[in-house]
């Protein structure tokens, strides 16, 4: 069974950087499409970037050139690097994995989900 565990979220101002790790149980990442997504209270689920088995990479317009996805096979672990942090990156961020995916940040795509972590951006 497929488990993923986030950490690394937290509060920062404006303008600072943070990283999330999502640990995943057994060899996923190798085998796995991976993504991270966010949701704002009161707001949809939202794919924010991707990446397949052979490490190519999709993000959605808004976080392009400050967020970073990578993952570490050896480790099971997806990473995504945040810089230049804005309010509007408040969230609770998941990271999400699957086998079979068409539309790389539709969240619909996906069956494994971590719990989330939070993160908290202040102006």
């Amino acid at each position: 069974q497929v488990q993923l565990v986030e950490s690394g979220g937290g509060s920062v101002q404006a303008g600072g950087s943070l990283r999330l790790s999502c640990k995943a149980s057994g060899a996923i990442t190798s085998e796995y499409y991976m993504a991270w997504f966010r949701q704002a209270p009161g707001k949809e689920r939202e794919g924010v970037a991707h990446i397949d088995r052979r490490g190519m990479t999709t993000y959605a317009d808004s976080v392009k050139g400050r967020f970073t996805i990578s993952k570490d096979n050896a480790k099971n672990t997806l990473y995504l690097q945040m810089k230049s942090l804005k309010p509007e990156d408040t969230a609770m961020y998941y990271c999400a994995a699957d086998t079979v995916v068409a539309s790389a940040l539709s969240p619909t795509w996906y069956d494994y989900w971590g719990q989330g972590t939070q993160v908290t951006v202040s102006s």
